[in-house]
């Protein structure tokens, strides 16, 4: 069986030592969407969300969350990160917000999880600001789409397949 990693060898949790590996440039997309009513949506869409600028706070919100990452999430090491971008793209159809994140660095380890906290709380921090219009919103699809860097090498997710009768 296989040793894992951030365990040591009475079976405690560690983070993992990285300082005898090479600094190299990682980088890593992540994605998360959010799905809610017609009333949420049109306040976005409009503007007039009762809490402000909804797609301004969530993507401060995520830049900050991703450099908070290694506070959130254990054993994650802190990280120099050299670009955050956080994207939207509204769709209409389907009452939608796809959040797409970007983060790059030239570190020991890489930089999967602060991509996929950035999204994760650009996403939350959308449902927070419309929840006074839909409590039901929909938070899914958190997934990193791609990665490049580190002896593990690139990564790219396989296409979403799509769904009987759904138009995309």
């Amino acid at each position: 069986m296989a040793r894992l990693t951030h365990l040591d060898a009475r079976g405690q949790a560690h983070m993992v030592d990285v300082s005898a590996k090479a600094a190299t440039l990682r980088e890593a997309i992540a994605t998360a969407k959010i799905t809610m009513s017609a009333d949420a949506y049109d306040a976005l869409k409009k503007g007039d969300a009762k809490k402000g600028d909804v797609l301004s706070t969530a993507r401060l919100a995520g830049i900050m969350a991703a450099k908070r990452t290694a506070e959130l999430i254990p054993l994650c090491h802190p990280l120099p990160l050299t670009k955050i971008a956080v994207d939207f793209v509204q769709e209409d159809a389907a009452r939608t917000v796809v959040v797409t994140t970007l983060v790059k660095t030239r570190a020991e380890t890489g930089v999967e999880m602060e991509a996929l906290a950035a999204a994760s709380v650009a996403a939350l921090t959308i449902y927070d600001m419309l929840k006074a219009n839909d409590k039901a919103m929909v938070i899914g699809d958190i997934k990193l789409l791609k990665k490049t860097g580190g002896k593990s090498g690139p990564y790219v997710a396989a296409p979403t397949p799509r769904r009987a009768g759904r138009k995309r």
